[in-house]
């Protein structure tokens, strides 16, 4: 009896012909339809066929066109293989088991910590920040006296809408609104455009994070197929969106997704807008990771390609300059008085002297330097945790290559728990955040996430080395 999944099996029938050549280079790989045809499959294991291929690098998908065969890239480490989507829209349970998690994190003594998506304390540049700080509080002694602006400083928000041109998005600084971190500008933008149990369509895996604020809010949940090389499953997501079940909402992180790390190429970027545009489903782009990526050129967003006013855009300055201060912001388009009012209703409006502050440090030339910095350290840092991740962990084990950002994910061998993995690591001082808070699917399982936002070391080295040993017990 053949114990291969299914679409492994088809997958490595047509890797084969591709090999053998009697698929070509440039020639148009069968659709979706035709295989499901052809093969008597379902629409999840047509779908996965198709990522298996893609993360081998003979097949890529092109927005109207479909998918073609393409010249094999060079060799380099597998990626995650792609998750299976769901069928239908479920309700969100994932709660729980977060806090169960995160509860047992809290009581551990942590010594090593790899669950956390910030950079060490100090990479941030909090001496500048204190420095712009001190001057705001001489300029103005009156400035903890007063209540803030409701929909934040002025001057940062120009300085935001400036900065959005370089990503070729264009969001007028009075349409800007500030917020404590990406957390509540989503929440925001949930509470704008939804109500208690509409379907609200997300990547997965996804960052825990998104799902217990939809779960609070009682929304369902419709998982979408996302990989490591490119993206959120374009093919998947369209049949969803054609479903029975209207889609209110979509959320995706397009640039250095959590936690996969992928960035969507521009042609999907498009065409996501474009989808749903088509099917009025409102998108909610989640900016927090793009300053992180390795290029000078910052990438598209996909507010870039809203030509209809439907995507309302979200960022936090919190992964990439100061945690503490918890800075973040939403551009609501259409929604931006509904979202305003939201805001005052919630949380009035955010403290002003970190926003002068933020401002002042990032209008002048050092904050491009210290971008650029930090991106080099966290280059190094990803190349040399992956390193150890190969050299420690089981035969068999893949991570992901991000383009930048602190975060890895990591696909342990299937018969492997990462959730036994974190109960036995924080025995020892060591935290790792398992792949099972990701999605409400229990599909990733063996997964886990490892953040490389502290500078490498031999406590790190020998702390992956440890976590190495205890999958090697597990086993």
């Amino acid at each position: 009896m053949n114990t291969t999944p299914l679409y492994r099996q088809l997958a490595n029938h047509y890797l084969d012909a591709i090999r053998t050549g009697t698929l070509k280079a440039g020639e148009r790989f069968p659709s979706i339809r035709l295989m499901m045809e052809k093969h008597a499959v379902s629409l999840s294991t047509a779908v996965q066929v198709c990522r298996a291929l893609e993360d081998q690098g003979v097949l890529e998908a092109r927005p109207r066109s479909g998918n073609f065969i393409r010249q094999p890239d060079k060799p380099k480490p597998p990626a995650p293989a792609a998750p299976v989507p769901l069928d239908s829209a479920v309700y969100v349970g994932i709660h729980q088991q977060v806090s169960s998690v995160l509860k047992a994190s809290q009581q551990a003594a942590v010594k090593i910590n790899f669950a956390s998506a910030y950079c060490a304390p100090e990479l941030y540049p909090l001496k500048t920040l204190q420095t712009h700080m001190a001057k705001t509080l001489r300029v103005d002694r009156h400035l903890l006296g007063a209540p803030g602006s409701a929909c934040g400083n002025p001057v940062l928000r120009q300085v935001l809408a400036r900065r959005a041109l370089a990503s070729k998005a264009n969001m007028p600084a009075e349409r800007i609104v500030i917020t404590n971190g990406a957390t509540e500008a989503i929440n925001l933008a949930l509470r704008a455009v939804t109500q208690p149990g509409d379907t609200v369509a997300v990547e997965s895996p996804t960052f825990y994070g998104l799902l217990q604020i939809l779960e609070s809010l009682n929304l369902r949940v419709l998982e979408v197929p996302t990989t490591a090389h490119s993206g959120l499953n374009l093919f998947a997501l369209e049949q969803m969106l054609k479903g029975p079940e209207p889609v209110r909402a979509m959320i995706v992180i397009p640039n250095l997704q959590n936690p996969l790390g992928s960035i969507m190429p521009d042609t999907h970027k498009a065409r996501l807008v474009e989808l749903c545009d088509e099917h009025g489903t409102v998108l909610i782009e989640d900016d927090t990771y793009g300053d992180l990526v390795d290029t000078e050129q910052p990438l598209s967003t996909l507010k870039h390609w809203d030509r209809n006013d439907n995507l309302i855009y979200c960022a936090s300055l919190n992964k990439t300059l100061a945690p503490g201060i918890r800075l973040g912001w939403i551009s609501a388009g259409r929604w931006h008085e509904r979202v305003e009012m939201l805001k005052h209703t919630q949380t009035r409006g955010c403290e002003a002297l970190s926003q002068l502050a933020v401002s002042a440090f990032m209008k002048s030339p050092s904050y491009e330097r210290y971008l650029r910095r930090l991106r080099k350290i966290l280059t190094e840092q990803r190349q040399q945790t992956s390193a150890a991740i190969i050299r420690y962990f089981p035969a068999g084990t893949r991570a992901t290559a991000p383009r930048g950002g602190t975060l890895l994910w990591v696909e342990l061998p299937r018969q492997l728990s990462a959730m036994t993995l974190f109960h036995e690591a924080l025995k020892v001082g060591i935290q790792i955040t398992p792949g099972d808070i990701f999605s409400n699917t229990q599909r990733f399982g063996h997964c886990l996430r490892i953040a490389c936002g502290t500078p490498f070391s031999s406590r790190i080295d020998e702390a992956l080395q440890t976590l190495g040993r205890l999958l090697d017990e597990q086993r």
